[in-house]
């Protein structure tokens, strides 16, 4: 079989050399991952790659501790949720204007607030961060209600209905008044506990280097000030 030679005319040639010249300069993207690992990257995607919202932190065989977006087999975990409202890195939100929810659940928030001294402005932050003030909220792995608590958190805390809103911000609350009273008021190293769980703050010393959690904490504290400031 005779095969034969392939014709470019000048039109196709200079379409392909700016195609290459557009990949060439394509802009570089900084990704960093659950377990710390940053990943620079110039390819470009037609559409976006799906992304993990769960990930489990476990000990492996050999003692180390590791995270994964797997479940580990014959191991204990420790789920860590990253898809509330506020978690997604790449989110198109202005944080600075974006509508606040001053009205809703007011008297259940200030109530429960006093009652575990926790700044009634900064419970407003978190419920708008987790959940945007959805009571059925319900994410990927799980977490439920108002202030997305899990479902083993919500046991021990003795929230029997996570969708009811009075119970759901109770439990939360407490949660978050016990992680400000072990951060000794620290308020984005609780948030970051909230978000990725104690242990991970405890590994790294503070805020994990995850850019879901480091984007709920900075989200956090806009909403936090915004919150405060419209009283």
């Amino acid at each position: 079989m005779r095969v034969q030679p392939m014709k470019f005319s000048l039109t196709s040639l200079i379409v392909a050399v700016c195609l290459l010249g557009n990949l060439t300069h394509a802009e570089v993207r900084r990704i960093v991952h659950p377990d710390g690992r940053v990943e620079y990257t110039n390819i470009q995607q037609s559409s976006p790659a799906a992304v993990s919202t769960t990930y489990y932190k476990y000990r492996n065989a050999n003692g180390v501790l590791s995270f994964s977006d797997e479940k580990p087999l014959n191991a204990t975990y420790e789920v860590m949720r990253f898809d509330c409202y506020a978690c997604k890195p790449g989110s198109r939100i202005n944080w600075e204007t974006t509508p606040l929810f001053t009205d809703r659940y007011q008297q259940e928030i200030e109530r429960i607030a006093e009652i575990h001294s926790v700044d009634p402005a900064l419970v407003r932050a978190v419920i708008h961060a987790e959940s945007a003030f959805n009571p059925q909220a319900r994410s990927r792995v799980g977490a439920q209600g108002l202030m997305q608590l899990m479902p083993a958190t919500a046991e021990e805390l003795g929230v029997a209905s996570p969708f009811n809103p009075e119970q759901n911000i109770d439990g939360g609350v407490r949660y978050l008044a016990m992680l400000l009273q072990r951060y000794e008021g620290d308020i984005t190293l609780a948030t970051a506990a909230y978000n990725a769980g104690p242990g991970a703050v405890e590994r790294y010393s503070g805020i994990p280097p995850f850019a879901e959690t480091q984007a709920y904490v900075r989200r956090i504290g806009i909403l936090h000030r915004r919150y405060r400031q419209a009283g």
